[in-house]
């Protein structure tokens, strides 16, 4: 609801475009750095606490936001959303331990498509707002009463949880201590008394155990997730810019397209449960054929002669995308397995936020040779991931077809 208001109002301040540059640039890096450190947290003591400690530390932020009369204050406000501001991270983690693991994309589209609506009515109430006296101030203030209803709302309503212990779960000296108190258990000695770990220890116990876990098993999904995030932000970086010069449509029709686009991404998430019992709930399967669809949308798209090539390709971009978010997620979290959860999806928004840092300079060179260059580019990327899942084949857990045989 605030987020296309930003720009407007850092300029309302005063603030030159390389001030403004800075300080929007200030909450990506925040969040590059907190995402992954915010989903250990969650692991180690809890989705709840730490849901309301973000939602409260977020709600914060746009309260110094809505009272923000300089550039300096405005720069504060962006530290704590900078930080804190990972609900929908906390909120898949917490989807993931509640749901069985075959559900678990299903269920995920849905919350996605959820978000997308969020994201489709926000801009559209922000920007009535803002045309009243003090109309920025208003919708940061109501941003941080919702923020206040959601703590509220997480505080009230009731799920079971499980609370995981990193140390054991995710490290090997957490096996040898579990051997040594079986054995001396066995021998009928006393089991030894277990030592508080501080939660900041076991975090970043986990981490260390999680970074072994990526350069062994999983690098190639977070691979692949960086490639078709960085694919996927080309293909946005020059759009309406691209549409202009090569067809001369101007840029509010292409604001509807946009529009139009974003729906239908949100009404995706619909199509899982039918896509998953088609693909017998494989999603690396699945993840392949979305990314290869992807590439060659792109690929159509960049060399359209017509707009109805445009809109086409346009229309089926937004299911290929939203399906391969989705998944994505999803193998994650079957290859990390739940003890994890809150760190792996963390590590995903880091991977995004790496790539929303690469894309616009890629998007920058290649539009020197030709405004068709992001699209074809990200068609070229989006082929190299589909050549590495070809390449590494699907991890256990990804395939869940034999499961579903024996149940």
């Amino acid at each position: 609801m605030v987020v296309p208001l930003l720009s407007l109002h850092v300029k309302s301040l005063g603030a030159s475009p390389t001030v403004a540059g800075i300080v929007g640039s200030t909450y990506g890096i925040l969040q590059l750095f907190s995402s992954t450190l915010v989903g250990c947290w969650s692991d180690v003591v809890g989705r709840r606490p730490s849901l309301l400690m973000c939602i409260l530390f977020s709600a914060l932020g746009y309260l110094i936001l809505g009272a923000s009369t300089s550039v300096l204050l405005f720069a504060l406000a962006r530290v704590p959303v900078g930080i804190f501001k990972h609900t929908l991270s906390l909120s898949r983690a917490l989807l993931s331990d509640l749901v069985a693991e075959k559900e678990r994309p299903l269920v995920i589209g849905q919350f996605n498509t959820a978000s997308g609506v969020g994201f489709i009515l926000g801009p559209m109430v922000g920007g009535y707002l803002t045309e009243l006296d003090g109309g920025f101030y208003i919708t940061a203030l109501i941003c941080c009463v919702v923020f206040l209803l959601n703590a509220g709302l997480v505080w009230v309503f009731p799920w079971s949880e499980g609370k995981f212990n990193t140390t054991k779960n995710h490290t090997p000296s957490g096996k040898t201590e579990q051997k040594a108190q079986d054995t001396t258990t066995a021998l009928g000695g006393p089991a030894p008394e277990k030592t508080p770990v501080h939660p900041w220890n076991e975090v970043l116990l986990a981490l260390r155990a999680i970074k072994g876990l990526i350069f062994s098993e999983m690098w190639d999904i977070f691979v692949v997730r960086l490639l078709m995030a960085v694919a996927v932000m080309l293909y946005y970086s020059n759009f309406v810019l691209a549409l202009e010069e090569r067809f001369g449509v101007k840029p509010k029709t292409t604001g509807y397209l946009i529009s139009y686009s974003s729906a239908l991404g949100a009404l995706a998430g619909f199509t899982l449960g039918p896509l998953m019992r088609l693909y017998r709930y494989n999603s690396h399967r699945i993840l392949l054929h979305s990314s290869l669809l992807t590439s060659t949308l792109l690929l159509l798209y960049a060399t359209a002669h017509t707009m109805g090539i445009v809109v086409f390709s346009s229309t089926l971009l937004s299911f290929s995308t939203a399906v391969g978010r989705t998944c994505i997620t999803d193998l994650q979290l079957s290859a990390g397995g739940k003890q994890a959860s809150g760190t792996l999806i963390g590590l995903g928004q880091s991977v995004t936020a790496v790539g929303r840092i690469i894309a616009p300079l890629l998007s920058g060179l290649v539009q020197e040779v030709s405004p068709c260059g992001p699209p074809s580019l990200g068609a070229a990327l989006a082929l190299v991931a589909v050549f590495i899942m070809s390449l590494k084949g699907p991890h256990a857990g990804a395939d869940r077809s034999g499961k579903l045989k024996s149940e």
